[in-house]
């Protein structure tokens, strides 16, 4: 008889008008995911701390949302979807203007992990939504719109949030959240249809150890990414041990997700990896997710630390990626109808890799305009390859499990953002101190090079300074150039093996089941 219900549903409200609300919603979470990170450095100041521990407001943020992503199943069971959807609007409402208001550390770290908790529930829900109200032939022009939500807001954030700094101050960023959030309450209440297999069910218990676990696990992995580089990872025993206490976690999670499976009272049904073309699908969103995450931390930091960009301005760097992103959404829709999803998702990781090998080529005097092209390509290709693989990772599933699956789908993919980001700062690491030791060699007086050099720039400092103050300071200053050259060659490379991770990919695409190819042939 449920499954009678199920299939007799039919939904009343055109979905493109549905699809404002949901999109607005999604934004709103996203945005905030990056939208800090060039503020960082003045709330350190507002705070007193140091710029370490005010990472501790986007970390906050991603533990938290990270948390209830999985959950999101299990709440829309408990109060029901719709009812959910809005709680978290108003949870990330509220919590914003804490933010906003803020005035200590302590206070900001609560608040930001309350926006988390609130923006949690945002994203599956708006995923799985959109899987539902649309049909089969009009889901690859929505999955381009949800797309383009999803890769450009944390795209933008740094810029939004580095102009608003810099014209207002940094609480704004939070503040404009209220409109927004009032506004898409509103339009959710009265556009926002409730399925009968997504209103509240009778008998939901909470799976407390299997949350536990997953808080736990989720925790300490982010404090060791955090802080991996910084103690030299494996080096340090305090990073063995709370890595070994990640490692239990997760494994005592799944164990208990996998015996409260068959009689459906875990946070999550893990099953969901059995279907194919999830496994596959959420596998290649993982990377991509880290490569997005990851770019988007390490690009703005690029800027600022070797070229001494303002936070507007390395902010303002990312505006071309929002473009490609844009002009991308558009093409997506049309490729996906027209030669079908894998072929439409090759084209995608091919540019995408085209851009990570054109950011291999930058160098410290290049202009803000020569970041454009490579940006340009770069967020072209992320929704010309993220959008075809989520559409056709939820494809084979039925409506009633595109909750359970987008829950899950986005905890792996949260995860892969933060492994993505740990594993690129590490990388411009290693590669810079590897860089600066070969380069070190060349800084002898055998060198003609070296020593050319070190006396015209001495004999410039000779006017004002003693001989001796004159070569000390002339070779402080090569040491110098030696330092930012083995810095760049640490962001070369690693945008270079972002390539190499998007290429690894491509295989697996053709092992997906394109069912949408196969309605055109029959």
């Amino acid at each position: 008889m449920e499954n009678t219900i199920q299939e007799e549903w039919k939904f009343k409200i055109n979905p493109w008008v549905t699809m404002v609300p949901v999109m607005l919603s999604i934004f709103m979470f996203a945005l905030d995911e990056t939208i800090s990170n060039v503020a960082l450095p003045y709330m350190a100041g507002t705070f007193s701390i140091s710029h370490n521990e005010s990472t501790w407001i986007i970390t906050s943020y991603l533990v938290a949302s990270g948390v209830v992503i999985p959950t999101v199943d299990f709440f829309s069971r408990l109060i029901g979807r719709k009812q959910y959807f809005m709680l978290s609007i108003v949870i990330f409402t509220i919590a914003s203007i804490m933010c906003g208001l803020a005035n200590s550390m302590s206070m900001m770290l609560i608040s930001r992990i309350i926006q988390g908790i609130g923006g949690g529930g945002i994203m599956p829900i708006a995923q799985a939504v959109i899987f539902e109200i649309f049909p089969k032939e009009k889901l690859p022009q929505a999955m381009a719109v949800f797309g383009l939500g999803v890769i450009m807001a944390p795209i933008l954030g740094p810029s939004v949030g580095g102009w608003i700094t810099e014209n207002w101050s940094w609480p704004f960023i939070y503040f404009i959240n209220i409109p927004f959030g009032i506004l898409c309450l509103y339009l959710t209440q009265n556009y926002l249809e409730e399925p009968p297999y997504s209103r509240k069910q009778e008998n939901v218990k909470m799976d407390f150890s299997g949350f536990f676990f997953l808080a736990v696990w989720l925790l300490t992995l982010q404090v060791v990414l955090d802080k991996g580089n910084d103690a030299d990872w494996f080096g340090a025993p305090w990073i063995c041990k709370l890595f070994t206490v990640s490692v239990i976690s997760f494994i005592a999670f799944v164990y208990i997700q996998k015996k409260k499976a068959k009689s459906g009272t875990g946070l999550i049904n893990l099953s969901i990896l059995k279907n194919h073309n999830f496994l596959i699908g959420t596998a290649g969103q993982i990377v991509l997710m880290a490569v997005l995450m990851s770019s988007a931390a390490i690009l703005p930091s690029m800027l600022q630390s070797l070229l001494g960009y303002t936070s507007f301005l390395s902010g303002l760097s990312m505006l071309p990626r929002g473009l490609g992103c844009f002009v991308a959404s558009i093409l997506s829709g049309i490729l996906v109808v027209r030669i079908g999803i894998k072929p439409t998702a090759t084209i995608g990781l091919i540019t995408l890799a085209i851009g990570g090998l054109l950011f291999g080529e930058i160098n410290t005097h290049i202009a803000l305009a020569n970041i454009a092209l490579p940006n340009f390509v770069f967020g072209a290709g992320m929704v010309l390859s993220m959008v075809p693989l989520s559409n056709i990772s939820c494809a084979t599933l039925p409506n009633e499990a595109q909750t359970n699956a987008s829950g899950v789908q986005n905890l792996f993919k949260n995860v892969g953002a933060a492994i993505g980001t740990s594993i690129a700062t590490t990388m411009i690491s290693r590669f810079s101190q590897a860089h600066q030791m070969m380069m070190t060699k060349s800084l002898t007086d055998t060198n003609p090079v070296f020593a050319e050099r070190i006396h015209a720039m001495s004999s410039a400092f000779m006017t004002q300074f003693d001989p001796m103050t004159a070569i000390h300071m002339a070779q402080g200053q090569v040491y110098g150039l030696l330092r930012q050259q083995a810095a760049l060659w640490g962001y070369v490379e690693t945008f270079r093996y972002y390539a190499v991770a998007v290429i690894l990919i491509l295989p697996f695409i053709y092992f997906l089941n394109d069912t949408s190819s196969k309605k055109k042939n029959a």
